[in-house]
Order: structure tokens, then C-alpha cells, then sequence
């Protein structure tokens, strides 16, 4: 492509603020963006950024269709939820309008093992108007590409485990709700653990009903199998609070997260396959105390036995980073609803995004 790659912002939050520079940096071109906040519709991005004024100014999400179909982009990155039936309504407008679309929701990862009906609609849209709708992010290196590359050196492999935390002050208001920040043990029981004590058959009722609400390594483990060839035999996963000693101020909540309430959740998710290998990855995201971090540790079990730890990783910055440097893959695979396990390589671009569009 000789011009430059031309790009929307979907949601001006905390993870734009990264993605917009990136893209910049990348030799990229915002051409609009939306939000629903009043607060920051009708800015100019620049302001958002922290930079010169860049004309262009924040659409209300309302007038979304219309700022879409003026500007034409190439790709529209929607930074905004962390389920797929939240960010449906977005990427079904990209897939209407035919415009590619990336998205840092977590379920979008590899939804088709979460919620099937909207991965089918956003896919057969996708598809008859000639884009391609995917999601990506740090999991698409951390607990993915990483672990299948590992897995590319080993003979035999028995089992797959992984864990990785979080600070969910980082991701703004909506992922913090969804770990469960600031319920009593009483309320998460309720509200959030309650919800995997099911069987197996109810699991998958309440999945082909589009109400699933799958922790991060649910879709992981999917995106793993299919990446490695394995097929799923049963999945099941535990959500269980993770608490403080102390008491904890949330600015992302504002509020104080009481000493022995649930700062967030970890989630572990067990995958039995015909193959036999199970994959058990933990995804542990909370509102951390002063002496936390965030560590990302994988096992692969088997001849040989390898284990890979990164220890404080810039999860925010790793994040935005995997979806910038996605941008040419996505407007150059086919169409459809495409998880990344199926583009190949993440690779690092150091020339403008748009000298890798075919």
C-alpha cells in the first residue's frame, strides 16, 4: 500500500492513549474516533494524547455509522469492553460496513468457544462484505504464540500449565467489575464463582445461549488447541476471590476495597484433550497491594520439561503494542471472523504499517 494506513479509534480510554501514538509512530494515520463519554466527545485526539491538536475530534458513538462511511479506514481498533456481546455492536457495524476491525477484548480472542452465535454472525458478515474482524492483544504473544513456539521444541508433551496476573487499575472500569473488585466474599460467591458450579451440559447450554461470561484463559485454551491441532475433549473453570490484608484504594473503582474483600479473582481454566494433554492456565487479575506485580510464568511438561517466566512485563504497553503491529495482518488475511492463531507470526514492524499491505 503506498498511502498511509488509515485508522479509527473505537473508545478514548486508557489503552487508546497507546494505541493512537502507536499507530502514529508506526507511520499510521487516525482518521476518526468514538467514545461515549461527554466528557471527551468533541476533542481533539491531540489533547487526548497529550500532543499538538491533530484534527480530529471525537465522535459520539451515535454518529459512529456516519463518521465510518465519510472516512473510509482501513482498519477501526475498538478498545472498549472485555466480553464479545459487549463489543458486538461495533464490530457488527465494521463487519456491515465492510471495514477491518481489531479489538483488545479479551473474549474476542478466540470467541467461538464462548459464544458461537456471535462469532457465526460477526464471521458470516465479515465475510460477505469482504473484511476480517479478529482479536488480539497480550495474550497474543504471553499466552499464546510464546507457549506454541516452546511447544515447537519439544518431543512429547503431557501437559501445558500456565499462570498470569494483572493489576486491574491498568484496564479501566469494566474489567475490574468483571474480576469481581470490591464484592465481599458473600457477593463474588454469588455474583461471580456461582456461575461455573454447573455441569458440563448446563456449561455449554448457557454458551450456545450467548450468556457465557468466560474468564481470559477460557478463550486462551481454545486459541492454544486450534494453534497446536489439539482437539477439546471437556473445559471447566474455577473462579476464586483474591483478597488483602489490608485496605486498598481503587482509582479505577473509587472506592475503598476493604481489608479481606475480594480485590479481584483468579480464574483457572483445565482443558482435557483427545490427544492427551491438558492445558491448566491460570489468569490471576486484581487490584494489587504495594509489594505485587505482574508475572507471567508458563510450564510446558513432558521430554523435555521448560519453563519460561517474565517477570514484570508492561502489560498495558505489551497489549497495545501486539494490536498495532497486527494492523497489516488483519487487512491482509482473508474474510471473516479470524482468530490470530490462523495469521502466523506476530512480528515486529520496523517500517510504516502500511509497506507490509499487500
Amino acid at each position: 500500500m503506498e498511502r498511509k494506513v488509515k485508522v479509527v479509534q473505537y473508545g478514548v480510554g486508557k489503552m487508546s492513549i497507546y494505541t493512537m501514538r502507536y499507530v502514529y509512530e508506526k507511520g499510521g494515520e487516525i482518521v476518526g474516533a468514538v467514545d461515549i463519554n461527554p466528557d471527551v466527545i468533541g476533542k481533539d485526539i491531540g489533547e487526548i494524547l497529550g500532543t499538538e491538536k491533530k484534527g480530529v475530534a471525537v465522535t459520539s458513538a451515535e454518529n459512529a455509522r456516519e463518521m465510518l462511511q465519510q472516512t473510509k479506514p482501513d482498519i477501526c481498533i475498538v478498545t472498549t469492553m472485555s466480553l464479545i456481546k459487549e463489543t458486538e455492536d461495533p464490530l457488527l457495524l465494521c463487519a456491515e460496513l465492510g471495514i477491518n476491525a481489531i479489538t483488545t477484548c479479551e473474549e474476542a480472542f478466540y470467541p467461538a468457544n464462548s459464544n458461537p452465535a456471535i462469532t457465526k454472525k460477526l464471521d458470516e458478515l465479515a465475510k460477505k462484505n469482504n473484511c476480517t474482524i479478529t482479536g488480539s492483544g497480550y495474550q497474543d504473544i504471553y499466552w499464546g504464540q510464546l507457549i506454541s513456539s516452546i511447544a515447537g521444541s519439544t518431543q512429547k508433551i503431557t501437559k501445558i500449565k500456565g499462570s498470569s496476573s494483572y493489576n486491574v487499575e491498568e484496564y479501566g472500569i469494566a474489567l475490574a467489575r468483571a474480576h469481581g473488585a470490591g464484592l465481599t466474599l458473600e457477593d463474588f460467591d454469588k455474583e461471580v464463582a456461582s456461575a461455573d458450579r454447573v455441569s458440563d451440559e448446563e456449561r455449554q447450554k448457557v454458551i450456545e445461549s450467548g450468556e457465557y461470561a468466560p474468564s481470559y484463559m477460557w478463550n486462551v485454551n481454545g486459541w492454544l488447541c486450534e494453534k497446536l491441532g489439539l482437539t477439546v475433549k471437556s473445559q471447566r473453570q474455577k473462579c476464586v476471590p483474591q483478597t488483602y490484608k489490608e485496605d486498598l484504594f481503587s482509582t479505577t473503582l473509587n472506592m475503598t476495597v476493604k481489608a479481606g474483600d475480594a480485590t479481584g479473582m483468579s480464574a483457572v481454566v483445565t482443558t482435557e484433550t483427545e490427544e492427551g494433554i491438558t492445558i491448566e492456565s491460570e489468569c490471576i487479575g486484581k487490584v494489587y497491594g504495594p509489594d505485587e506485580f505482574d508475572k507471567n510464568e508458563w510450564t510446558i511438561y513432558g521430554e523435555p520439561d521448560t519453563t519460561i517466566v517474565v517477570s514484570r512485563p508492561a502489560t498495558v504497553e505489551l497489549t497495545c503494542a501486539s494490536v498495532v503491529n497486527r494492523i497489516p495482518d488483519v487487512i491482509n488475511s482473508r474474510s471473516g471472523y479470524i482468530p490470530t492463531c490462523e495469521f502466523g507470526e506476530l512480528n515486529y514492524r520496523v517500517k510504516p504499517l502500511n509497506e507490509y499491505v499487500k
